[in-house]
């Protein structure tokens, strides 16, 4: 392959993943992730942010094409994390004078997980690093979303290689760059990324862009998904649109059913919320979508349903999962709604309800608990007007 350039000496040496089935082994990849690394040929030769272990063999050829004989003088890792950092063992075996170049807090994990490593070079916030026509600025940005991240700056051609940030799911299918390919088809992995990694710091990416904001800023080379070019401003509107929590109209419903009553009265909270004006509704079963697509679109809508049948005096199990996922990331400024079904003494309903107490979700109406199927026209009523509640809520 051709090589893929930055700006001049500066090169994508990334690599795609089609073949994981989950991310972090428990979110679903449909459409791959890349491992995004970049390297920077100078009078010495600096290579940013490694790939995943997997891929080393090819990552390596990509680096050798470029670099021939020449050796790898520094080594800059921006983020600990296994998906970036996985193949540095084999990078120092290969190249065993290389510099290691990390903050304070970087080191001590890269050893936990790879052992000791001699040669080291420690940055702090602000500091320099030239290797020739190229000048690197390093600025942390901890909890984004490690506390030992940081950005890497280069000041020559004003290219911030990113981090996790401004990153996304997905393979990049022939176009690297985001004037190369439509962007809109990778919003929702974007999304999703966010939502499920970066979402529960919010508040620590939105003070690293405000950090960051101060630079001149020509290009954004995050270590996942595309590299940004010509929309940075898009971009940087849907971080801060996400790190402000600021929400869209719509309402997501989602509800555990194990034979099908429950399903059914999410279809007529469905209606009542439709009929009272919103047109994007989303209704997932949480037993067969997986929870970070659910989570994603809580992100994005300002309505949250939930629903529960009630399975051995508790709720459905599946159910856990995403309730942990909301109370762990926080999502702000929804407005809630639950509901639930019996056939003895309940259990979905009261622990969605005890959840809800203790996080303090903003309920926008009462709840609603049915026994057995919702074929009653009272039952029917009460699931409609809760729809038609939620609804009228954030329309407000």
């Amino acid at each position: 392959m051709k090589h893929i350039t930055l700006s001049e000496n500066i090169f994508y040496v990334g690599a795609n993943d089609r073949r994981t089935e989950l991310f972090e082994n428990h979110m679903e990849l449909p459409n791959g992730v890349s491992y995004n690394s970049y390297l920077v040929v100078d009078d010495k030769v600096a290579l940013i942010d490694p790939v995943e272990a997997g891929f080393f063999d090819e990552y390596l050829h990509k680096v050798k094409n470029i670099l021939g004989n020449r050796k790898i003088d520094y080594l800059v890792i921006n983020h600990d994390e296994p998906d970036h950092s996985g193949s540095i063992g084999a990078i120092i075996r290969e190249y065993p004078e290389v510099q290691v170049v990390g903050n304070a807090k970087t080191f001590a994990p890269l050893e936990a997980f790879y052992g000791p490593i001699t040669n080291k070079l420690v940055v702090a916030e602000g500091e320099t690093l030239n290797i020739g026509q190229h000048t690197f600025q390093f600025f942390m940005v901890p909890m984004v979303h490690w506390p030992e991240s940081m950005v890497t700056y280069e000041q020559n051609t004003k290219i911030v290689f990113s981090n996790d940030a401004f990153g996304g799911f997905g393979a990049l299918n022939g176009g690297i760059f985001d004037d190369e390919t439509d962007i809109s088809f990778y919003e929702d992995d974007m999304r999703r990324y966010y939502a499920n990694i970066v979402g529960k710091v919010a508040g620590p990416t939105l003070k690293a862009i405000q950090k960051l904001g101060g630079l001149e800023i020509k290009m954004i080379a995050p270590s996942h998904g595309l590299v940004w070019r010509s929309n940075l401003q898009w971009v940087l509107d849907k971080y801060i649109q996400w790190s402000s929590h600021q929400s869209e109209e719509g309402i997501v419903i989602v509800y555990g059913s194990m034979y099908g009553n429950t399903a059914r009265m999410a279809d007529i909270i469905a209606r009542g919320a439709a009929k009272a004006g919103i047109k994007n509704i989303r209704v997932y079963d949480v037993a067969k979508t997986e929870v970070s697509f659910i989570m994603s679109d809580i992100w994005k809508y300002k309505g949250v349903i939930i629903g529960a049948c009630a399975h051995y005096g508790n709720m459905f199990p599946n159910m856990n999962l995403l309730t942990h996922e909301i109370v762990e990331f926080k999502p702000k400024d929804k407005v809630f709604g639950l509901f639930g079904g019996k056939t003895w003494g309940g259990g979905g309903l009261k622990t969605l309800t005890k959840i809800a107490e203790e996080n303090q979700w903003d309920l926008a109406a009462e709840s609603v608990e049915v026994q057995g199927a919702p074929i009653r026209e009272e039952d029917i009523d009460r699931l409609y007007n809760l729809g038609k509640a939620i609804a009228e809520a954030v329309k407000a």
